[in-house]
């Protein structure tokens, strides 16, 4: 940041750190951000080491590596590509790999990554649920109404844990707003609004989309909608009623659509997810709240900034009389003292909670109930579209 702000403002300043470390991990934080909810991550012993395999080597290889670093052993791994599975293993010589992902259930591990296919998870998660591992999955968690009842009474009856591994509720911008709110800064929350889009070009867009060997090429438009969801209703501790959908453009209607999601707080939440250009330089994720005494937005700047949240009061709600904006960013994340790239920051937060969870009982940044709703509301939006953006209720279990 370039430390400058507009006449009448607070500057940005960030306020202590989170501070993720072998052993142990993270500290409770000063300042507007929540106290960590993991703040104490402690092995179980010197001669045990928390023992961790992934499914899909692509995204799960990404995350192995700062698994690793956080202090969790990654020893086995397997990914239907033959050749993905070989540049993991260039990468990790030390991973064992396996031919299919049932063979994991034989190497005494205490936890597996889900990075497989965005609509394969579900049979997975509960398979090694099943089998006493507890589960860290990508979105998404579920695909139908029904998958998601039997994921959340799988993970219910099991002795082992699920936690979605939606790195977006613990990104720098998200962490801000849920503070203000949780802290009644906004008062209540009467709309809220999340973006998850991407600029790419035309071709590029088509390639994907339009490609039915890739995942991206057969889940309806609505699917990928949790990395705006999760954060509005761990903002608004809030659930999903009822969503409309609509596509952004009738010559396109895969392109892009916008849902609007009926919260159980009685507030609305608007959605906009897909190809669109603006896509903002904080991880494609932007937010604004309106709330009751105060709004919140996520920046628009460049850069730093782009992870900032500006909050204005209107004059009657101070006693001074007086609007005032402030803006504020979120203390870094450090790993053994080092700041984490700020896009990278929920992914790191998702792990060390992951390991908090399987070592401490810490419950899942985001757990299974959480990551069913979410991922529910992809599932009643493309209902939606499908009947011509009806309201359609979300089948929460």
């Amino acid at each position: 940041m370039d430390g400058s702000h507009r006449p009448g403002t607070t500057p940005t300043h960030p306020v202590g750190a989170w501070a993720v470390d072998r052993r142990p991990a993270v500290h409770a934080l000063p300042g507007p951000i929540p106290e960590n909810p993991w703040p104490h991550i402690i092995g179980s012993g010197e001669d045990h080491t928390m023992r961790m395999g992934v499914v899909g080597l692509r995204q799960g290889l990404h995350m192995a590596d700062w698994a690793r670093r956080i202090g969790i052993d990654v020893v086995a791994g397997c990914d239907v590509d033959p050749a993905t599975a070989q540049r993991a293993a260039t990468r990790m010589p030390a991973l064992t790999l396996v031919e299919h992902w049932r063979e994991l259930l034989h190497l005494n591990l205490d936890a597996v990554l889900l990075t497989n296919d965005f609509d394969a998870h579900a049979p997975l998660a509960m398979t090694f649920l099943e089998h006493g591992v507890h589960v860290l999955s990508e979105t998404a968690a579920c695909t139908t109404a029904q998958e998601g009842a039997d994921l959340l009474a799988t993970a219910q009856a099991a002795q082992a844990t699920y936690s979605f591994a939606e790195n977006y509720v613990l990104h720098p911008h998200v962490r801000l707003l849920r503070a203000l709110a949780h802290q009644g800064t906004l008062g209540e929350i009467d709309l809220i609004e999340a973006d998850y889009l991407h600029a790419m070009a035309p071709q590029a867009v088509h390639d994907l989309i339009g490609d039915p060997g890739h995942w991206r090429g057969r889940i309806p438009p609505t699917a990928y909608c949790t990395h705006s969801l999760s954060p509005i209703l761990a903002i608004t501790q809030a659930m999903p009623v009822q969503v409309t959908a609509f596509p952004v453009h009738t010559s396109s209607p895969r392109q892009a659509c916008v849902m609007a999601v009926r919260l159980s707080t009685g507030a609305l939440a608007l959605t906009r997810n897909g190809f669109l250009q603006g896509e903002p330089d904080s991880h494609w994720s932007r937010l604004s709240v309106h709330g009751t005494r105060a709004a919140a937005e996520s920046g628009r700047s460049p850069g730093e900034r782009a992870w900032s949240v500006r909050v204005r009061h209107q004059g009657w709600t101070r006693a001074d009389g007086r609007i005032h904006e402030a803006e504020h960013s979120a203390p870094p994340v450090l790993v053994d003292g080092v700041p984490v790239p700020r896009g990278q920051e929920g992914t790191v937060l998702v792990l060390q909670g992951l390991r908090a969870t399987v070592e401490e009982g810490t419950p899942p940044p985001v757990g299974v109930r959480e990551a069913v709703a979410a991922s529910l509301v992809g599932v009643a939006g493309a209902r939606s579209l499908r009947e011509g953006s009806v309201p359609i209720p979300v089948p929460l279990p």
